[in-house]
């Protein structure tokens, strides 16, 4: 069953670029295989820790193609589409080849601030648009509008290939009302790092995570016990990563996981603008990954 795919610990992929920020593919393949290597659950390619707005249509395409054959079918692959153009996204959804993947991510519209029945006309015609499962992605932080538990519940009854939702809100009353009243082969997944090991004791499946691109073994360990219900187990992983998850974030995502990378030897420490590398938080990132290997 392909619901199944969606337990435990995906990893929202970095697009690792050169010092000339062109991308590095390289980079990426070895990013793929030390996830493989270390336990993250599925790959998620081209969602927002992949600065995806800053990438060409071209760059897009070989950045999944290079997943693709690199991954070899070893994990589920997950691929972002999305946009504020709902004819645009299911015009590319219609026009794209998704051999070696296995689910699409789509964000909420951005700055547009639709309202309920708008987001849910959106998804309506992506989901009649394809017969790949669907991952709803609900991140109100960044698109400016929060799609309410009823629009997501409605969503998840009209529509068999949408299996899942990818909850960032941080609105625990909101992500418990999905979990108590959706279908039952439906899935809600912690869209947020720092939160995950409670909302899996709520019911959620697991996450799509931005730590995990570094701490792969450690991150999915946790989510692991806490599906097993080893809760003692898992919150020992969560606090120990609690304040590294805070710190990835003050300068914006990617910024803070990429210098975590790049210490690590992974990756260049690069970001496309408007992003850019950590500053202020760069010493104590540094400071804390000493703490976190010892």
């Amino acid at each position: 069953m392909f619901t199944n795919k969606l337990n435990g610990m995906g990893v929202a992929l970095v697009t690792p670029f050169k010092p000339d920020f062109s991308v590095d593919y390289a980079a990426l393949r070895r990013l793929v295989e030390f996830q493989i290597d270390n336990g993250t659950d599925y790959l998620v390619v081209l969602g927002t820790t992949g600065e995806y707005p800053t990438l060409t249509d071209e760059e897009k395409l070989e950045i999944v193609r290079t997943v693709v054959d690199v991954n070899g079918r070893r994990l589920p692959v997950v691929m972002g589409i999305g946009g504020n153009c709902t004819r645009a996204v299911v015009e590319q959804i219609r026009g794209t080849d998704f051999n070696g993947v296995d689910a699409i991510l789509s964000v909420t519209p951005s700055y547009n601030k639709p309202s309920q029945e708008g987001l849910y006309q959106h998804y309506k015609a992506i989901a009649e648009s394809t017969d790949m499962p669907v991952i709803l992605y609900n991140v109100p932080g960044r698109t400016g509008v929060n799609m309410a538990a009823a629009t997501t519940l409605r969503i998840a009854n009209d529509f068999r290939n949408v299996v899942a939702i990818k909850e960032a809100s941080g609105n625990f009353t909101q992500i418990d009302d999905i979990i108590k009243n959706k279908p039952k082969e439906f899935m809600v997944i912690s869209g947020d790092d720092a939160i995950t090991f409670p909302l899996i004791t709520l019911g959620a499946v697991g996450v799509i995570s931005v730590v995990g691109n570094a701490f792969p073994k450690e991150f999915s360990r946790m989510v692991r016990l806490a599906l097993r219900g080893d809760l003692q187990g898992a919150r020992e992983i969560h606090y120990r990563f609690v304040e590294m998850i805070e710190l990835l974030f003050v300068d914006g995502n990617p910024a803070g996981v990429k210098s975590v990378l790049s210490v690590m030897g992974l990756i260049d420490n690069v970001l496309r603008l408007p992003l850019v590398p950590t500053t202020a938080t760069r010493d104590k990132i540094d400071r804390l990954m000493e703490k976190l290997r010892g």
